[in-house]
């Protein structure tokens, strides 16, 4: 893979991926606006799948989990500009305004596809990721501009930027049932169900009776079955959308709990 990255600052960055193909399981720690330069990219959530494509703008609020997957497109490399909005930013944002965010009950990813205001905003970063030293308040500036036309758009975005709250303590049975899919490390885990690992990794034991790691890959094998045998998916595309870095790993794990290959499974569907 080939990757480059130009930075305004630390939050701006233009990014690219020359190969064809390029996957990554994450949780934002920051909430996230991106915009489409060219190429595309899949997005796999518990409870959606997105796609973008040239021109697109989105918002992916922080704490979220995603699978992330990359694609060239008409022989143009993957390119985004994106902006990360870091709590601490946020924080001086909305310092004196009287707003009392409540959580959403299903955060999502939010969509501007080709507005004016927000492509004007994004476009006009372009000329300095050639530039050396610049000056700190140009990115300060910017981000302003950004997150003041975001909440123009949507009067939800004020619940999403302004909750500063860390995630507490939730029920890990269905937040794991739920998530599983998704390759991270136990780490990232405990802190998205409020616990410390030594915490997560007791409650876990008591829940499934077992570790993290073998029921991870179990519930990953029973969905890849699925996928394959039900929903007549390629076996690459489910390799990466069940949590598994690689085919050659995935299709030896599924061979040895199911004795037969993923390919022989989608060939006889």
């Amino acid at each position: 893979m080939e990757y480059q990255a130009r930075y305004i600052t630390e939050d701006i960055k233009l990014s690219s991926y020359e190969d064809k193909f390029f996957k990554l399981d994450i949780m934002f720690e920051h909430h996230m606006l991106v915009w489409f330069l060219s190429g595309e990219t899949k997005i796999v959530q518990a409870d959606a799948t997105y796609y973008f494509k040239k021109g697109d703008i989105f918002l992916i609020p922080r704490n979220q989990l995603a699978t992330i997957i990359n694609y060239p497109k008409d022989g143009q490399p993957h390119k985004t500009v994106v902006m990360h909005l870091s709590v601490d930013r946020l924080g001086s944002f909305y310092a004196g305004k009287d707003i009392k965010p409540s959580p959403p009950k299903s955060p999502k990813i939010y969509s501007f596809s080709n507005h004016p205001l927000l492509e004007s905003c994004l476009a006009s970063l372009i000329p300095y990721f050639d530039m050396k030293d610049i000056p700190e308040d140009i990115a300060s500036i910017k981000i302003t501009e950004a997150i003041s036309i975001l909440r123009t758009l949507n009067n939800e975005i004020d619940q999403i930027l302004a909750n500063f709250e860390e995630p507490g303590k939730i029920n890990l049975t269905d937040y794991m049932e739920k998530n599983f899919m998704f390759n991270l490390p136990m780490e990232k885990f405990s802190y998205l169900t409020g616990r410390s690992l030594t915490t997560f990794k007791r409650d876990f034991k008591k829940a499934f009776s077992t570790t993290p790691q073998r029921w991870l890959t179990q519930k990953r094998l029973e969905l890849a079955y699925y996928q394959l045998a039900e929903k007549k998916k390629k076996p690459l595309d489910v390799c990466y959308e069940v949590g598994f870095e690689n085919l050659s790993h995935f299709s030896f794990a599924f061979k040895k709990q199911f004795g037969l290959a993923p390919s022989q499974l989608f060939e006889h569907r």
